[in-house]
């Protein structure tokens, strides 16, 4: 899924989430920079296991995308594995 919403925001609201899920290694948010005709747009990409953060921002399900250029925004940084193996 994915949404193009302001970071911090995001953080905020996956945290207290993922804290109470017992931080799963395959819940994360990714963030990738994409460049626009007049500007550069942050999209951000919910793993599955954060569709309920995702709901929040009224994320789009979209494919898993490639891990080339995605920055972790919220999540463990074992989820790298759990989600891109």
């Amino acid at each position: 899924m994915w949404a193009d919403i302001p970071s911090e925001e995001i953080r905020q609201t996956f945290q207290p989430l993922f804290e109470s899920a017992g931080k799963p290694g395959e819940m994360a948010v990714f963030t990738r920079h994409e460049q626009g005709r007049l500007h550069c747009e942050v999209i951000a990409y919910f793993s599955p296991a954060a569709a309920a953060v995702a709901e929040v921002f009224d994320a789009e399900p979209c494919a898993k995308p490639p891990c080339a250029g995605l920055e972790l925004l919220a999540g463990d940084d074992a989820c790298w594995s759990a989600i891109f193996v």
